[in-house]
């Protein structure tokens, strides 16, 4: 019996032509011009290239958009805010399909302490919605002006909170998808309990739009802190700011909300190129800290309950001097001068960027470690490695020597990786700690990933987008796609 001939795919011009009779010409962008800022990161690694971008306005548009494009043989690659870090959301080939205009705070309940939102609005604006109702959403990072919560969630986002409140992944309650078939998967439940088979969300959280493509979400939220205090040391070293951490987990327990590791080269730099900083202590130290306490308890007092603690650990040597914000303005300028970190890394020429994990114990011996074999490797190297001691999560950067040409100190990236992420896994750590794998690191992962669960990642990829045509190439890749070559 003779089989019946399969339907030709569509063409490009055909499937183009489907995408603005669905959604509109105006939001159908293929023009050089308006295609550009959707090829490129933040960060400007990688430059892609897309057959198009388009903006659908609704669930339903977008689930057109990627069963048009399946049916095309055509690939799809989700973009919120575009501040990724690690050529997560740069295309290479097919059509990039941008949440922007689905940014809609879609409900809040106050009593179930949740809000449902698209996938495209601003995490400040989230924030703000929450704020406006007594609540608070505590996801936070410097984009957050930018950054919208499909890209958050997608990435597992960590940012300066996760110490009190967790990642990303930890402040969903439920999502609504789009599968690589176009079909809709209404997971939008706000509940804290639900145990009816398997949590689908966490399949998606974190998987960077390779498995589907988040349009919704049910986020909790918190109490509105009633109190909060900002408080900026100076130490000895990076294993006195741990012993430091030690003792206010301890004292103040969940009221330390935020501890964050600066290195004088790191404050220098902020201080040498961001307008408007200042420096916050007299005199040099050998070490930073950045210290946060708030409490939504009515009598809760945080910036007594930090200066009391902060005086006993002079006392006893840990702290070498310490300032405290005198009110909201001051608590900002002293968040700044940790905010603008990687901004002013910018300015020193070119920066190799690690973001790893190593089990808080590690952390010091991590610093130490790796800063000095990375410093061995190349004589006049600036470790810059902050980041959130509470959640043992560095952001081990390494600024060019001075003088040296940039493209030379790049060109050194994957040696630097290879001494950085030796360590980390000698320390049963992880090299992808909250910006995710992308691109970037997706051949580290298969170098040092355990083969037992690239195997299920697989397996799971295959399962749910088997023609491999969410974002391929990113994360993990199926050899029967080509991939694009890494820099």
């Amino acid at each position: 019996m003779t089989e019946p001939a399969l339907a030709p795919a569509p063409s490009a011009d055909t499937l183009l032509e489907a995408l603005r009779a669905r959604l509109g010409a105006a939001h159908v962008l293929t023009a050089p011009s308006d295609l550009d800022p959707y090829l490129v990161e933040s960060r400007k690694l990688y430059r892609g290239s897309a057959l198009a971008a388009v903006r659908p306005g609704s669930t339903e548009e977008v689930a057109f958009v990627v069963e048009a494009c399946a049916a095309a043989g055509v690939a799809v690659v989700a973009q919120g805010g575009n501040t990724g870090l690690v050529g997560g959301g740069v295309p290479h080939g097919g059509v990039v399909l941008s949440l922007a205009r689905m940014n809609r705070i879609v409900s809040l309940d106050a009593v179930n302490a949740s809000i449902v939102v698209e996938a495209g609005a601003i995490l400040a604006d989230v924030q703000d919605a929450a704020d406006a109702a007594g609540l608070l959403f505590p996801l936070s990072y410097a984009s957050r002006g930018s950054a919208r919560i499909g890209g958050a969630l997608a990435c597992n986002s960590g940012g300066i909170a996760v110490l009190a409140y967790g990642n990303a992944r930890d402040l969903v309650l439920g999502l609504e998808v789009v599968l690589a078939d176009g079909r809709v998967w209404n997971g939008l439940k706000a509940l804290r309990k639900n145990n009816a088979g398997y949590d689908l969300k966490h399949l998606f959280v974190g998987s960077e739009g390779t498995l589907g493509i988040i349009t919704k979400a049910v986020l909790k939220l918190f109490p509105k802190p009633a109190s909060r205090t900002v408080g900026f040391v100076g130490l000895p070293s990076v294993r006195v700011a741990l012993d430091l951490f030690a003792r206010l987990r301890k004292r103040a327990d969940r009221d330390l909300t935020a501890f964050e590791f600066i290195p004088p080269v790191g404050l220098d730099m902020v201080l040498r190129h961001m307008p408007g900083t200042v420096r916050p202590l007299a005199g040099a130290h050998g070490a930073y800290a950045l210290i946060e306490l708030a409490s939504a308890r009515p009598d809760a007092d945080t910036r007594a309950e930090l200066e009391a603690a902060l005086s006993d650990a002079i006392e006893d040597g840990l702290v070498e001097d310490a300032t405290l914000g005198a009110s909201e303005a001051q608590n900002l300028a002293l968040w700044a001068l940790r905010e603008h970190l990687s901004d002013a890394q910018g300015y020193e020429g070119g920066s190799i960027k690690h973001d790893v994990s190593v089990p808080l114990s590690r952390l010091a011996d991590f610093v130490e470690q790796a800063s000095a074999a990375c410093e061995a490797a190349m004589p006049g190297l600036r470790v810059c490695a902050f980041g959130h001691v509470g959640d043992g999560n560095m952001h081990f950067n390494l600024s060019q020597p001075v003088g040296m040409d940039k493209a030379a100190f790049l060109g050194a990236w994957a040696d630097f990786n290879r001494i950085v992420h030796d360590i980390v896994t000698a320390m049963d750590g992880s090299i992808a700690a909250e910006h995710g794998v992308g691109l970037i690191k997706r051949d580290e992962l298969q170098h040092y990933g355990d083969p037992v669960a690239l195997d299920l990642m697989r397996a799971i990829k295959a399962g749910l987008d088997p023609q491999d045509r969410l974002n391929p190439g990113k994360v993990v890749a199926l050899s029967s796609n080509p991939q694009p070559a890494l820099p």
